[in-house]
């Protein structure tokens, strides 16, 4: 039996402007425009986008994004849920031994003392009457480590969260969309999906791409409900596999298990103000969309306005979870209010 013809696509930046579709099987036998093609998969990213784009939703001058669908009953609601008073850091140490091996631009904390104890045993340094002190500093990527990333971090075609203009990300920082923008934190209700649990496997393999249908399966399996508000942690198993293996080894940048592109419109159909995982880049790698470069990033952030984090240590929580079998939990997760800033170290707790 002969196959059908491929789903038609929207050619849409890159195409002739005369309102047609054509598939990407008849683009290839009519053109053989290898760019053709790749402008068909890639307007799947502007298309989706728009699709789940919430400009103007909560006015013009809105820089918060999601994290508008929590509301002061929400918090409420949320603090309800600490029972036990048990305290879950969900941070990677920030050291000289974290995930940064070989990338171009980001590299692992830099701790450095400017004054220590022998500087004012030695008298060194001196203090009247005796008394000592300590001081230090960190060199660091904002993003090296457990992190939001802010609504200024990804552009798409020269635009981020609400239409603003890509150009005010200046070498002075973010004018608009800044990390500092939502310094009153992040406080929500947590829900963790521990996807490797609820398959059966110690982690979830590099590459593998978690469809909307393997979050419903998961919200069944730990009978929690995710909705308008929610944080949603997805733990893969990327850090255990680590762990395995001895090192962090391509952890960052690397092959990766992740959420699937094609989650953006469940993400934004339940209204979640924030997600984050335990893999280095959120999505997985390499990435579905041919000739792209984190897509999923491209309609969360500078669309949908949600707020993503990375690189969150999820296994102490996700065995906690599973022993008690109660996976929602009270989340804060502030940021540190750097002005202008397109990114935070966190020290993510989930409280249960």
């Amino acid at each position: 039996m002969a196959a059908g013809p491929a789903p038609p696509l929207l050619l849409g930046a890159h195409a002739p402007r005369n309102g047609s579709r054509l598939s990407l099987a008849a683009a290839a036998g009519a053109f053989c425009d290898v760019e053709l093609i790749i402008a068909a998969m890639t307007d799947i990213i502007r298309e989706t986008g728009v699709r789940c784009r919430n400009w103007g939703r909560w006015g013009a001058d809105d820089e918060r994004g999601t994290l508008n669908y929590i509301t002061p009953e929400d918090i409420v609601r949320a603090a309800g849920l600490v029972k036990r008073g048990a305290v879950f850091s969900l941070a990677i140490p920030f050291d000289a031994k974290g995930p940064q091996i070989n990338q171009p631009r980001r590299f692992n904390p830099i701790h450095r003392m400017m004054i220590t104890g022998p500087d004012c045993t030695t008298g060194a340094i001196k203090f009247p009457g005796g008394v000592g002190f300590s001081d230090d500093m960190v060199i660091m990527p904002l993003q090296c480590g457990t992190q939001w990333d802010a609504l200024s971090h990804c552009f798409e075609d020269g635009k981020m969260y609400n239409g603003r203009d890509a150009n005010e990300v200046s070498s002075r920082g973010a004018k608009h969309n800044g990390i500092d923008k939502v310094a009153r934190g992040i406080v929500a209700r947590g829900v963790l999906l521990d996807m490797p649990r609820v398959k059966g496997v110690p982690w979830l393999e590099p590459g593998y791409a978690i469809t909307a249908n393997d979050l419903e399966i998961a919200i069944a399996t730990e009978r929690v409900e995710v909705g308008a508000g929610d944080a949603l942690l997805v733990r893969t198993g990327h850090m255990t596999l680590c762990k395995e293996r001895g090192g962090w080894g391509d952890y960052a940048g690397g092959d990766a298990p992740g959420l699937s592109f094609h989650t953006a419109d469940w993400v934004h159909a339940h209204e979640i103000a924030a997600v984050a995982t335990d893999t280095w880049g959120m999505e997985v790698r390499p990435n579905e969309i041919p000739e792209s470069f984190q897509p999923l990033h491209q309609v969360f952030i500078p669309n949908m306005g949600l707020t993503i984090g990375e690189i969150f240590f999820l296994d102490e929580l996700a065995e906690d979870c599973g022993r008690d079998g109660v996976y929602e939990f009270f989340f804060v997760a502030p940021p540190l209010p750097i002005t202008g800033a397109v990114g935070s170290p966190i020290n993510p707790l989930a409280i249960k």
